[in-house]
């Protein structure tokens, strides 16, 4: 009995650090966002708007980015929630959207890039630890 809970407390120990957000790692997820979106003090709209304060941020908001009408009139603001469901397939949570992108599967990446966005404010300035 006792090597059953230690067993199952070191499942749980192990569980819950696979589901920690890393932003060094979600940087290099991001690498892929890349190809269309940019963070940090002089990013600059692209083929997607800047991602910079996005947690918080109304949908289609971004001044001088051309929002789908899907997307400027979806009446969602990004949270961590609505970020993730979003992430796994844009096309499906906002029907009409420009983002071409397939969709982020994987849970830990997805926790990651959730961890390297927050930390940019609205001006792209990075958080300190």
């Amino acid at each position: 009995m006792r090597s059953f809970v230690l067993s199952a407390a070191l499942l749980l120990a192990g569980f819950g650090q696979a589901q920690a957000q890393d932003a060094a790692a979600g940087e290099k997820v991001f690498a892929q966002c890349r190809a269309c979106h940019q963070v940090g003090e002089n990013a600059k709209n692209a083929v997607g708007p800047v991602l910079n304060g996005l947690f918080g941020r109304p949908a289609g908001s971004v001044e001088g980015y051309t929002y789908s009408p899907a997307n400027k009139n979806s009446g969602l603001t990004w949270d961590e929630a609505t970020f993730r469901d979003y992430i796994k397939n844009p096309r499906a949570k906002i029907p009409g959207t420009k983002m071409v992108y397939a969709g982020l599967k994987d849970e830990q990446r997805i926790n990651d890039l959730v961890a390297y966005l927050k930390q940019f404010n609205a001006q792209g300035q990075k958080a300190t630890q």
